[in-house]
């Protein structure tokens, strides 16, 4: 692995001599079987930590890394107590059952900070809330870790360029959980609409699932087990009720998702995955929408208050008009002057409890002509990257310092895009946004949606004066 910090080289170097002793590290069994490491001795392997241990990590993050031999979760974190001590178990488990030797080798964490101050270290996975994303991938890249993060990128826009910038800076190995760029269907159908197969490209249809409205919460003790306040995190102070955070049995969808506090609903939940998509295939990764307007309906009372039905639409600087709505099927439509492609899951789903699985499945592909869907991409042609698996391709990355299928600076992006939409149906009128200086035109009233108060203990700004941590 070129390019590695002194820490890393330090630990490969005592692991090196000490990997198989018995040896007092955190995060080490008192033994460490050697057939967990596969043909990868420990010097080469990529040591991870697992901050949020919910439903999505647990189903899809922790074993989208443990299936590589040349990675090792070695620690877990949540704020609840709870779901820490199961993922150990979970983790524990799976190596035990791959070795078929008693493993014992996961630490658990409760604060995040503490588990990027192991030296150990050298990656983390954040599968936390939408509004802690930002502030962890900070956090942890100024701590010289690698990071797989789940999308959306940020919970604001001025958010997420303070992570992109600090992902820059840091020059850490950042990858997006936009993992439907590591899809073949996808990744297809851009290089078609890029190679001119359905003419010049003059609209692109996002259809997206919608989110219910809910009913009055009352207010009900914190679990012991739960670290409310630091869950809450840069958000503001309001009580406790099951359903405004995660279920405390089992794992199914939790209801932070329907709630503005922590996020903006389906459109930046799959919207950052299929507006990433979408630019893709329309080669404007690195810019955006210049007009935005649409409009939502809103639940007027309960707990959940994000987006109901919506449509918006959003012009870009080549011409292209994209229209976003749940009234459209889930996945996206490429409509040129000689066709159109359309591209999903089909009935793929990351989770048991993804809104997909209640849904009828759409084809992975289809077109106008299924003569364009065996059209072969020429030598000459635009070719994008290949990932043939998301987290694969992120240890890939790790180890040869090479970009990501889905950085950083693409990830905050693809959100500010969503989020443009958002500010659409908040605002209800036609918005003029400026890629280029990431603000919206003569408009003071959208530009404070830009970023939102900040609780003074878990500001991004203290983080950033905090360089030792």
């Amino acid at each position: 692995m070129n390019k590695v910090d002194e820490s890393a080289v330090s630990r490969r170097n005592f692991l090196k001599t000490s990997a198989l002793t018995t040896a007092v590290i955190s995060g080490f069994p008192t033994i460490v079987p050697a057939s967990v490491f596969g043909k990868h001795a420990p010097s080469n392997r990529i040591n991870v930590g697992a901050i949020g241990t919910g439903r999505i990590s647990r189903g899809h993050d922790m074993p989208g890394v443990w299936q590589y031999d040349n990675a090792l979760i070695m620690a877990v974190c949540d704020v609840d107590s709870k779901r820490a001590e199961d993922a150990k178990k979970l983790v524990n488990g799976y190596y035990s059952k791959k070795t078929g030797k008693e493993y014992d080798g996961v630490s658990v964490y409760t604060d995040y900070r503490e588990l990027l101050n192991n030296k150990d270290i050298d990656a983390v996975l954040i599968s936390t809330p939408d509004h802690w994303h930002a502030p962890i991938v900070i956090d942890a890249v100024r701590a010289k870790k690698d990071v797989y993060m789940q999308k959306p990128a940020s919970l604001t826009i001025s958010e997420g360029r303070m992570m992109a910038d600090a992902v820059k800076q840091s020059g850490r190995i950042v990858q997006v959980g936009s993992q439907q760029r590591s899809s073949e269907q996808f990744r297809y159908a851009a290089e078609l609409v890029r190679n001119g197969r359905i003419g010049q490209l003059k609209t692109v249809y996002v259809g997206l699932p919608g989110d219910p409205s809910g009913d009055e919460e009352t207010e009900m003790p914190v679990p012991k087990n739960l670290n409310y306040d630091m869950w809450l995190g840069t958000t503001p102070e309001v009580y406790y009720t099951e359903k405004r955070v995660h279920p405390q049995v089992g794992y199914d969808r939790p209801g932070w998702l329907r709630c503005e506090q922590f996020g903006a609903g389906m459109i930046t939940g799959w919207g950052s995955h299929h507006i990433d998509c979408a630019h893709w295939a329309m080669n404007t990764e690195y810019t955006g929408p210049v007009e935005i307007w649409g409009k939502a309906d809103f639940p007027k009372s309960g707990l959940w208050d994000v987006h109901g039905i919506f449509r918006t639409e959003a012009l870009y600087e080549n011409g292209v008009r994209m229209i976003v709505s749940n009234e459209l099927p889930n996945g996206i439509k490429f409509e040129g002057t000689d066709g159109w492609i359309f591209v999903s899951r089909g009935d793929a789903s990351v989770t048991a409890s993804d809104p997909i699985a209640k849904q009828n499945a759409a084809k992975k592909l289809d077109a106008s002509d299924a003569k364009l869907l065996t059209s072969v991409i020429g030598p000459n042609e635009t070719h994008l990257p290949v990932s043939k698996e998301h987290h694969g391709n992120w240890l890939e990355s790790v180890i040869s310092r090479k970009e990501p299928i889905a950085p950083a600076e693409i990830g905050h992006r693809s959100c500010t895009a969503c989020l443009l939409h958002h500010a659409a149906m908040k605002l209800n009128r036609k918005l003029y946004w400026n890629p280029k200086t990431e603000q919206f035109k003569n408009d003071p009233e959208a530009n404070k949606l830009l970023s939102r108060p900040q609780r003074k203990e878990y500001a991004i700004k203290m983080y950033a004066s905090n360089k030792g941590r």
